[in-house]
């Protein structure tokens, strides 16, 4: 069974703090769940999917000092490796045709650095609000694009508690949304 949130987050913090196998096994955990993410998005492009597994490993190993503990682990990750995505796509751009999801995923990218940095800011205060059975279950399946069956893996959660978690988060943070913006 695959690492879930708070052990991964475990794992690199016990690194951070010189824990060598803690941090290896950070790794190891981490490119699993790497190469699950990238090989569903990379359909078209199956040889790529090891070497961006890698440049994203190496990327959070050198970024490592930037983690902020009191943050969710797995979206700090996706940022990271959605970054080297578009730079895989950005350097294969007409030479080959992308998969349909991830020309979807590309508009993220469309509005400026300070947009998506204030964005993603303010969904992670939003998330932080929701209990683990509602955040992990949105944050695997909404932000990193897993399926029901790999969420259920990677949280520990059975497939029918992932449903309902993202169905009743999605409604809890949209009632966040309406009431922050009735405060305004």
């Amino acid at each position: 069974m695959g690492a879930s949130e708070q052990g991964l987050r475990d794992l690199l913090v016990a690194g951070l703090d010189g824990d060598a196998a803690a941090y290896r096994g950070f790794l190891k955990e981490l490119g699993a769940h790497l190469r699950g993410f990238l090989r569903s998005r990379l359909q078209r492009l199956p040889d790529e999917v090891e070497d961006l597994v890698q440049e994203v490993l190496l990327a959070v190993h050198n970024q490592r000092h930037t983690y902020d503990p009191g943050q969710p682990l797995t979206a700090w990750i996706h940022a990271i490796a959605r970054y080297k995505l578009v730079d895989l796509l950005r350097r294969r751009a007409g030479r080959e045709m992308l998969n349909d999801p991830l020309d979807d995923e590309l508009a993220v990218f469309a509005v400026s650095d300070t947009d998506a940095a204030d964005a993603r800011r303010d969904l992670g205060k939003l998330l932080e609000k929701l209990p683990d059975r509602q955040r992990l279950p949105i944050v695997h399946m909404r932000l990193e694009g897993l399926s029901v069956t790999e969420t259920a893996r990677v949280t520990g959660m059975s497939e029918a508690a992932v449903k309902v978690g993202v169905h009743r988060g999605l409604k809890a943070l949209a009632a966040l949304i309406r009431s922050d913006h009735e405060d305004r």
